[in-house]
């Protein structure tokens, strides 16, 4: 569906001075640049938007994305998700982020929302990705369907099924961020914790080294003592 029917979660509302910002990241540290690295993005995205005269609001999902934001944007932040209250992440984690989009947008607060997560590429690579929600981004390259002469009639209406589809999917894709950014949580957690014990068994090294070097230095010291002495005698 397009043009002026088409539902608003669908089109957006025709226009773009409002925006809504939503950035996840970790409730927890310890794990290298996976929380900074969003949060600068999320941030020059925010810094160009306003310094075009948009009107940005931010939901943070997550509690280092909250403490990161607030000193600079901490009037614009709407509300904060902390995902360890979740013991694990699903739906019930997903759909009251979703609901507040909706919410937000639904009041005329947005005409743009974006989401900023992490997507997992592998153990050691985690990469700040923006995904555009509303207006929804739809693939137009796709090739039309042959019905081969076949009219089909919807029930419910279009109308109907995207009423209920439309809101869904943004719970999906919420969801399918959350997964891919506590995937990169641990990914980056597991890479900055294994250099943290490397980097420590080689400090431990050096000192080891260290240490007998000077010990051997002084029990040096001493024998010479002690053989000068024995000669001075």
């Amino acid at each position: 569906m397009s043009g002026d029917g088409a539902p608003k979660l669908l089109a957006g509302t025709g226009s773009d001075k409002k925006h809504l910002v939503v950035v996840a990241t970790g409730d927890k540290g310890l794990a290298g640049g996976f929380n900074t690295n969003v949060i600068r993005a999320a941030k020059e995205r925010i810094n160009t938007l306003i310094a075009a005269g948009k009107d940005v609001r931010i939901i943070a999902v997550g509690r280092k994305v909250r403490d990161g934001l607030t000193r600079q944007f901490g009037a614009r932040i709407v509300r904060t998700f902390e995902l360890s209250e979740h013991k694990v992440i699903g739906m019930a984690a997903a759909e009251p982020i979703a609901a507040l989009i909706a919410e937000e947008f639904e009041a005329g607060n947005a005409d743009v929302v974006t989401l900023f997560y992490s997507r997992f590429q592998s153990v050691i690579s985690q990469v700040p990705t923006p995904k555009q929600l509303i207006p929804a981004v739809v693939d137009g390259d796709a090739p039309p369907i042959d019905l081969n002469g076949a009219v089909y009639d919807y029930e419910p209406s279009e109308e109907e099924i995207l009423d209920v589809v439309l809101p869904r999917n943004i719970t999906t894709q919420v969801l399918a961020a959350l997964y891919e950014n506590q995937a990169s949580f641990f990914g980056a957690q597991m890479g900055a914790m294994d250099n943290a014990t490397r980097n420590a068994g080689d400090l431990i090294n050096a000192l080891t080294l260290s240490y007998n070097r000077k010990r051997q230095a002084q029990i040096t010291t001493e024998l010479i003592e002690i053989i000068a002495g024995a000669e001075a005698l």
